[in-house]
């Protein structure tokens, strides 16, 4: 993976702490263990599609995106893709793998130009196991990284395209804690098609649905979120939800 080389610069240095003191899972470590544990993240610039790591790789790094969004995704012999994550700028990815010793369990691509830091396991595992609170902090990760997959999992099995795109959309939302007047996704029909399981063309005829009822707007790469209630609505409903 290239890496850009500027580690040790100032700037990055700061922007390393900058990043990991707002996140969730580190802003209580103390600030020496915070700068100890930046001393091990390296600083990476990915372009659009690169690979990051494929699925069955040796679970070696974690990562940490500052900017950009990494897709989490996985797919089959004859070319069907499925999208199991979109990971944004704040958020970590790649735990799972780090934590067991395994392979990678999903394929990672840079959905868009990134920024990421990368934390070496020889290095992490060891600082895991020297701050007790923040390995109770990757259980809560892992329990909120698992309720997620079993509601992808219920959604598909059990709600109909409306009732699955609402509650896409509204996760999507509350997952990157978008302002309430303007909820801007930054994802295309395709993606959002392989993240419910439907083809683009159904997705794209609800969505236009959607929009004539003004509950969303649909932009070049991104679709706004409008009028959350009636989505929410249809989200709830689950398999009895109507779009027509």
């Amino acid at each position: 993976m290239p890496q850009d080389g500027k580690a040790a610069s100032r700037p990055v240095a700061s922007s390393k702490l900058a990043v990991l003191r707002k996140h969730p899972i580190f802003c209580d470590l103390d600030p020496e263990a915070l700068d100890q544990l930046c001393r091990y993240a390296k600083h990476a610039t990915l372009k659009r599609g690169a690979t990051i790591f494929s699925k069955g790789d040796p679970g070696t790094s974690m990562f940490a995106v500052i900017s950009g969004t990494v897709k989490i995704s996985t797919s089959s012999p004859d070319g069907r893709s499925a999208i199991l994550n979109l990971i944004s700028a704040g958020e970590i990815f790649g735990e799972i793998a780090v934590l067991d010793g395994q392979a990678r369990t999903a394929d990672a691509t840079a959905n868009t130009n990134c920024e990421i830091f990368i934390i070496d396991r020889r290095e992490f595992v060891p600082f895991v196991k020297s701050q007790p609170a923040l390995a109770m902090k990757f259980i809560e990760l892992l329990c909120t990284r698992l309720r997620w997959t079993s509601e992808q999992v219920e959604q598909i099995i059990l709600q109909n395209l409306p009732g699955r795109l609402a509650n896409a959309l509204l996760r999507l939302t509350e997952k990157h804690k978008l302002a309430p007047g303007g909820r801007t996704i930054a994802v295309t029909q395709q993606e959002i098609s392989e993240m419910v399981g439907m083809t683009r063309e159904s997705i794209n005829k609800q969505l236009r649905v959607w929009a004539d009822r003004k509950w969303v707007r649909l932009e070049h790469g991104a679709i706004v979120v409008l009028d959350a209630e009636p989505l929410q609505a249809l989200a709830e409903a689950g398999s009895d939800a109507s779009g027509d």
